[in-house]
């Protein structure tokens, strides 16, 4: 008989390099090479888009802090699912990992990977997703299914599979992907400026709104996009359990990290609103690819949209590394299904965790690639919101390990993501009801699968 301590786990054996590039990388992604087009008919102004992207930097560099606290004081992987559970009990903690399974991962893994064939469909026009025939319905609960969905499920197989060799083998291509992923956009940014025939006048050239809600108000929707963007500033803290020293590691990963794509995603933005006036991006998905043809010219503008798909495989690889690792922890607490608790004892990852999340993205590519961030985002803001309202509970423990840069003007940090993050999520279910009413079902669905299924097998 094999005894507890003969079970295959997971290794401590990432180090601050590789936890900052899976931050960087899970945030680089499907959100600034795609979002900008979908903000510029939204917001209608140049200042109004640069604004946006830095106040989602202002609240994803309060989280990180507020996260870094969180995660020194529980070194284990899975994240929220670990925080919420210990605050708010097995319930919430449940239902926040059911959701990072659909909304958390399994949507952002679709979502870039559709982004991905976007940009190739500059090369080839049935991969873009805009040409991909509905399969059922229309509109905002419609399904698509064409090139870009057989493109986009090809490379989710592809990663898939490669996760399965253990997470040191991955970390080794992430690191190559996302040094590839900063070199494709800080070259982009620099050669765009020094050598691109842009015009500072698009700077001052508004666009024609295409929504009609108040501004201040789509303000807050819009912020559901950004939300996307940042969203992989806690990506390391998924990890924690194979981080070493992580009470050291972790701050330094989650802030070098968010700061440092701050800086890229202003960057980039500035060098697209240069590159192409805010009326022609409007609905655009591959943004970089029109902003480089009109910099670079098409020869120029081919060369950056495969650099730039290039750059959407390591956000894809990323994500597909992480999520397993929060539904494992779920698992082996009897919180999630027994089956992704095990961990192959060769490779020593969650096997079939990585499997089941796989084919969960492959089935949401059917989805229009908008909504997909649209919902992700408002159920990531959500459980955030929830994870960092924790810290007023745990705060009052003795024994807990409190950062000076949350400790400081006490408590402004978790305040003002909270107030960020509840003020967007009011306004979206005001304004976008389907989007918001599929984030609640998925929060119901998995609080009514917690009681009659898991919570009744645990006890």
């Amino acid at each position: 008989m094999t005894s507890s301590q003969d079970k295959p786990a997971l290794l401590r054996q990432l180090g601050i390099v590789s936890a900052t590039a899976l931050v960087v990388s899970n945030m680089i992604g499907v959100g600034i090479f795609t979002t900008t087009g979908f903000l510029a008919g939204d917001l209608g102004s140049p200042s109004m888009v640069l604004l946006i992207w830095v106040a989602g930097a202002i609240a994803a560099l309060a989280g990180a802090f507020c996260y870094s606290e969180l995660g020194i004081n529980f070194p284990s992987s899975g994240g929220e699912y670990v925080y919420l559970t210990r605050a708010f009990g097995p319930t919430w903690g449940f239902v926040d990992g059911w959701v990072s399974f659909l909304a958390g991962f399994s949507a952002p893994i679709a979502a870039a990977s559709l982004a991905f064939a976007s940009y190739l469909a500059f090369f080839f026009p049935w991969a873009d997703p805009a040409n991909s025939p509905y399969l059922v319905g229309s509109g905002t609960l419609g399904l698509r299914f064409g090139g870009a969905q057989l493109l986009a499920c090809g490379l989710i197989a592809t990663f898939t599979l490669l996760n399965f060799f253990g997470v040191s083998r991955v970390a080794k291509i992430q690191n190559v992907l996302t040094t590839t992923q900063l070199v494709v956009v800080l070259s982009f940014v620099a050669f765009g400026f020094w050598l691109g025939t842009g015009n500072w006048q698009h700077f001052s050239m508004p666009a024609a709104r295409t929504s009609t809600t108040p501004l201040y108000l789509q303000f807050g929707i819009s912020l559901f996009f950004i939300y996307a963007s940042y969203s992989g500033w806690n990506a390391a803290t998924y990890v924690a359990e194979e981080l070493r020293q992580p009470a050291r590691t972790l701050p330094i990963a989650l802030t070098i990290g968010t700061v440092l794509v701050t800086a890229i995603y202003v960057g980039l933005n500035m060098v697209f609103i240069y590159g192409a006036p805010l009326e022609d991006m409007k609905g655009v998905v591959a943004i970089g690819s029109l902003a480089a043809r009109r910099l670079f010219g098409p020869g120029i503008a081919g060369l950056y949209s495969a650099l730039m798909a290039l750059s959407l495989v390591s956000t894809v690889n990323a994500m597909v590394t992480i999520g397993p690792r929060v539904y494992y922890a779920m698992a082996k607490n009897k919180a999630f299904f027994a089956v992704a608790a095990r961990v192959n004892r060769r490779w020593h990852t969650p096997v079939v965790a990585i499997v089941c999340q796989g084919l969960c993205a492959m089935l949401l590519t059917l989805t229009p690639f908008a909504n997909l961030l649209q919902y992700f985002g408002y159920t990531l803001n959500f459980f955030a919101v929830m994870a960092v309202s924790s810290l007023f509970i745990f705060r009052r423990r003795p024994e807990w390990q409190k950062l000076r840069v949350v400790s400081f003007a006490w408590p402004l940090m978790p305040s003002l993501f909270l107030l960020i993050g509840l003020w967007t999520a009011v306004i979206g279910f005001w304004l976008e009801p389907k989007i918001s009413s599929a984030a609640v079902l998925t929060v119901v669905t998995g609080a009514l699968i917690y009681h009659f299924r898991i919570k009744r097998r645990a006890g």
